[in-house]
Order: structure tokens, then sequence, then C-alpha cells
């Protein structure tokens, strides 16, 4: 039989567990108390810029403290997040970045200035859109089956917006699967690429598909083929590269809020909810639709299992295309 003394110290040893284990949550409904700050690695007026605001402007409304976007442009993406990385786990400095900076840069750089793994903590995948194979139409074809075949007899140049860009990817990626030579001819954005295209400088390249639909609409280009799994929203009389012969083939550009690594779970959990419900806005959903992003609104958990998958894939074909940046 315990002794009274013996029964008061377990219970004040229960009650102190009890208020450990209720601290964590108790912070996360006071969170959060001051403006946050969410860091746009890209410059302003993008379509990540665009979603970076549309999504804060409800986070602001539902949240009730401001967040304030804040574009820190450079190598990548990597300056702007390597910022986040370096601040304090609180919830109070957030990223918002395209994928190929998790999942691209690791492989392609041979230096990074932080581990997209270990050292951020994904909280949602917010939107994904894709990119169109297009031609000028004096090329000779008219679906994936008959360009790979023209392509298989001629190396074909193919322009793309810069060094580890979507176009460049997709379609070093797709000429591997494919079993094709091209040459990449980059470009510094995709205004002069998509000039070029059109006047027949250049002859192929994989595009956004919101930027160069009014194009293929008005027979200036002709849109072979979608990147990603599903048929673009925009074009829905386009078939994708999986439905033409490659049925595994699936490339997107995602939208990824991230926090530095060490945040809070509960403070994680506010973060996802409430980014879930600004994507649900009708207005919103609109506004993206029209730019051809995808309201996805994944978990933390299946967002940090898509990254992880995207690394595995990226790095294997920035090895195989020899593409690194030494």
């Amino acid at each position: 039989m315990r002794k009274p003394g013996a029964r008061l110290r377990i219970g004040a040893l229960c009650l102190l567990g009890a208020f450990a284990t209720t601290e964590l949550p108790a912070h996360a409904q006071s969170y959060p108390s001051r403006p946050i700050k969410m860091i746009v690695p890209f410059p302003a007026g993008g379509p990540l810029d665009i979603v970076a605001r549309g999504v804060g402007d409800k986070l602001t409304a539902s949240l009730k403290q401001n967040v304030i976007v804040e574009n820190r442009p450079g190598a990548a993406g990597n300056l702007g997040s390597d910022l986040v990385v370096k601040s304090a786990p609180d919830g109070y400095t957030l990223l918002m970045v395209l994928n190929t900076t998790l999942t691209v840069n690791p492989a392609l750089y041979k230096t990074m200035p932080f581990d997209s793994q270990r050292d951020l903590k994904p909280i949602s995948i917010l939107t994904s859109n894709s990119q169109m194979l297009v031609v000028h139409p004096s090329v000779p074809v008219n679906s994936v089956k008959e360009f790979v075949a023209f392509a298989s007899k001629e190396t074909v140049s193919y322009a793309h917006a810069g060094h580890g860009s979507p176009g460049h990817l997709v379609m070093e990626y797709f000429r591997l699967k494919a079993g094709f030579k091209a040459n990449p001819v980059p470009y510094k954005g995709n205004a002069p690429l998509v000039n070029d295209l059109i006047a027949g400088h250049i002859k192929v390249g994989f595009v956004a598909t919101a930027g160069v639909l009014p194009h293929v609409s008005a027979g200036r280009l002709r849109g072979l083929a979608i990147s990603s799994v599903s048929r673009s929203q925009l074009a829905p009389n386009i078939p994708t590269v999986a439905e033409s012969g490659y049925p595994d083939f699936n490339v997107e550009t995602y939208f990824v809020l991230a926090a530095p690594a060490g945040l809070p779970d509960p403070i994680a959990a506010v973060l996802e909810r409430e980014v879930q419900n600004a994507l649900k806005a009708p207005q919103l959903q609109a506004r993206l639709r029209k730019i051809d992003l995808l309201p996805v609104g994944m978990t933390g958990a299946q967002a940090k299992a898509r990254i992880k998958a995207d690394l595995e894939l990226w790095a294997g074909v920035v090895k195989a295309a020899n593409m690194r940046i030494e």
C-alpha cells in the first residue's frame, strides 16, 4: 500500500505530464500572433508569385494576421530557399517554391546550400500544371508517334527557357524514354522562345500549356501532347504523352509550401488545414484555372513523398542526360 506522500508525488508527476503533452497544441492555438513572411525565390509576376499572393490573401483572412509575400530570386530558387532554411522554425517564415528547386537542383548543381529533404518541412503541394509538346506547322508530324519517328531519323533542335527549366527537363526525360537524340537551345525566358517557335527559327519545344495555347488555337503552332498524366483543362482535345504510347510518363510543374525543418507538427497542421481551405475558394480556383494551374492541396505527408520520388527521378535524368552544372 502506497503512503499518502507517494500518491501525491505520483499525482503531481501525472499532472506535469499532462501539461507537457498539451503544451504544443496550446502553442498552436495561439499561432499566429504576428505577421507571417512568405518567401518566393523567383521574380514577381509569374505563376508562382500569383499563387503565393492569392493563397496569402486567403491565409491573411483566415489566420487574422498579415501574410507578407517577399520575392527573393536567384540561383534557380536556391537563394531564397536558403534564407528560409536558416530562419527560425516557428511558422513565421514560409517558403513558396517551384518543385524543381527541391527536386532537380540537388542533382543539377555540384554544391547546394541546403538539403531539400533534411532542412525543409513540406506543408502542402498547392497546384500543378503541365507542359505542351509543340512544333512549328512546317514540321510534318501530327502526333507523338509521328514526332518520335521523325526525331529518330534526324536530330532535332528544341527550345527551352534555360538550363534546368521545366521545358528542358521534360524534353530530356522524354527523349531518353523515346530513344531519340535532340539538341537543346537555351533562351532567356519563355517570351523570346515562343516568338522564335512561331517564326520557325526553332521548331520544337515543351512549353507551359497556358502560355502556348493561344498560338496553338490560332494555328501558329501545333500541339502534340501534354506532359501530365491528365489532359489539360485548357486543352482537353490534346492527348497526353502517357496516352500516346508512354503510359508511365507524368511530368508536372508544381508549387510547394514549406517551412524550416523543426516546425512543430501542430503549427504545420494549422497551416496545412488553412491552405487546403484557401484552395477550395471558388474565386481563387477560377483564377488559377485560367492560367492552367490545377488546385491540388496535398497534405504535408503526401508532398514529402512526392518530393522524395521526384528527387530520385530527376537524379537519374540529369545523370543520363549529362545536365549537371559543375
